[in-house]
């Protein structure tokens, strides 16, 4: 369901069959960990969440850190966000 290297990539799956008939595969995601903000960035219009996490984690693919610093379940969700916290690395 997720592919490797996925921070879900061990989470349980499970079947739920729709009102329709329609069986589907879900997941139940993990609440994210509290995080110590390391402090706040004040984005550009336009900035990526990837060059962001590049900056100061130092991994582009670790924008999800981000996304769970700011309690944003998916990245478009801090869009519309001026600052964003940025974690501390672990």
């Amino acid at each position: 369901m997720f592919f490797p290297g996925s921070r879900y990539e061990t989470t349980e799956t499970y079947s739920v069959t729709l009102p329709n008939g329609k069986t589907v595969r879900v997941a139940k995601l993990p609440l994210p960990r509290q995080t110590r903000l390391l402090g706040y960035h004040r984005r550009l219009e336009g900035q990526r969440l990837d060059l962001i996490a590049n900056h100061y984690l130092k991994d582009a693919t670790a924008f999800w850190q981000l996304c769970d610093a700011n309690n944003a379940l998916v990245p478009d969700a801090l869009a519309a966000r001026d600052l964003v916290g940025i974690p501390t690395q672990p």
